[in-house]
């Protein structure tokens, strides 16, 4: 007898219905959101069911390998032992939750600003921006390019899990970074994949990015700021980097606040004041509070980021790095099965076969390195350094004779 199977057959009636009451949803919103009828795919294999585009895409980024390793990958403090600090699956849940909240107000699609958000950060690697410049500098010396976490972000969704996502989603995900221009964004609608494809090649090269294309990529961009800025002063405070009687600069607490829910109600508040969704289509701060924010900014970069007592290890990371990166490369260069870049990334059974085809050597050790969190590439590191133990005796050759 044949078992019956147990992927449930799809109501039509049901589906449509549904589909029906999202499509009203999506009528109400602002005459420049981006709705699911907007959404484009490079493949097109994603069978119909009754999520919106990218709703789907949201549940596609959570499922990725990827997507799961944000639980052990930092923030700032990466060499600091306290529970309560920010780790980036924190911080990416605080931007899809400020952006979507923004979102509501403005009118714009919620379903596409979480998307973003859940996948903004997922090319982040081991210890934080300075690790990312431990990569590019490596990557450069391989001549494979500079390394950029956004555009590895894209890689890891487009290419090496390759989920099908729309267009709007990876877009969002390339250009939530960078803040020199954040005072006022304009979305700039794209023409298609290949000028996509430029876009993210533009990334690479390390040229600027331009605008998101959706003004839901617009507002992640601001809440990504907005998540990180007041909560890295209140990890700075529970480690002691920053005593507890000490003050933020005065203009900043002035204008947006001294803790960090001061800090978040006032950017938020600001931005809802400024931004226009309805005709003009743009995202914006008022000048007073980007002024104090520049000014936070500045402290941050001062008192935290670069304080002593963080970067004191640097030169330890670099050379973890080096000499990780080079450990790898000669795994793939003796085939070496029995490497863990080979167990665990190129024969994992997670990476596409289309990615696998067509990328280099030292590319596969790059996009392998950059999905470790901080714990694995400790261990990876250590197995490169340390001499392996063996339990039980040796035979020897006069033993055998």
């Amino acid at each position: 007898m044949k078992k019956p199977s147990r992927t449930r057959v799809p109501d039509t009636g049901l589906t449509s219905s549904i589909k029906a009451m999202s499509q009203k949803r999506e009528s109400l919103l602002s005459p420049l959101a981006t709705t699911g009828a907007d959404a484009v795919r490079r493949h097109n294999r994603t069978p119909d069911d009754i999520r919106t585009p990218y709703s789907r895409d949201a549940d596609r980024i959570i499922h990725t390998r990827a997507y799961t390793r944000y639980i052990d990958k930092t923030q700032v403090f990466f060499f600091v032992e306290n529970d309560h600090i920010t780790h980036r699956v924190i911080h990416v849940q605080l931007v899809s939750k400020i952006a979507r909240t923004i979102g509501r107000c403005l009118r714009l699609n919620e379903d596409l600003i979480e998307a973003i958000a859940l996948g903004h950060d997922i090319g982040h690697i081991p210890y934080g921006h300075f690790g990312e410049s431990c990569l590019s500098e490596i990557c450069g010396q391989h001549g494979i390019g500079k390394f950029f976490h956004n555009v590895q972000s894209v890689r890891f969704l487009d290419q090496i899990e390759d989920c099908d996502l729309t267009m709007q989603v990876l877009d969002g995900v390339l250009c939530h970074n960078g803040e020199a221009d954040d005072v006022r964004i304009r979305a700039e609608p794209g023409t298609g994949w290949l000028a996509f494809d430029k876009k993210v090649q533009d990334n690479a090269d390390g040229r600027r990015s331009r605008s998101p294309m959706t003004l839901e990529g617009c507002v992640v961009k601001f809440a990504d700021t907005i998540a990180y800025i007041g909560r890295d002063l209140q990890d700075a405070r529970e480690v002691g980097l920053i005593g507890a009687g000490e003050e933020i600069p005065e203009r900043s607490k002035e204008v947006l606040g001294g803790t960090n829910r001061e800090i978040i109600n006032t950017l938020i508040y600001d931005l809802l004041e400024n931004s226009e969704t309805e005709n003009e289509g743009y995202i914006s701060y008022s000048r007073d509070v980007e002024s104090a924010l520049i000014a936070l900014r500045t402290y941050s970069r001062e008192r935290i980021y670069d304080n002593p007592v963080l970067t004191a290890e640097r030169g330890k990371i670099r050379r973890m790095y080096s000499t990780l990166f080079l450990s790898c490369l000669e795994d793939i260069e003796r085939d070496d099965k029995s490497a863990r870049i080979f167990t665990d990334f190129i024969a994992s059974g997670w990476t596409s076969s289309r990615y696998l085809a067509s990328a280099t050597p030292a590319e596969l050790v790059r996009d392998f390195t950059a999905g470790m969190t901080d714990r694995y590439f400790a261990k990876r590191y250590e197995e490169c350094v340390i001499p392996r133990r063996t339990e039980g005796k040796f035979c020897s050759q006069l033993e055998r004779t």
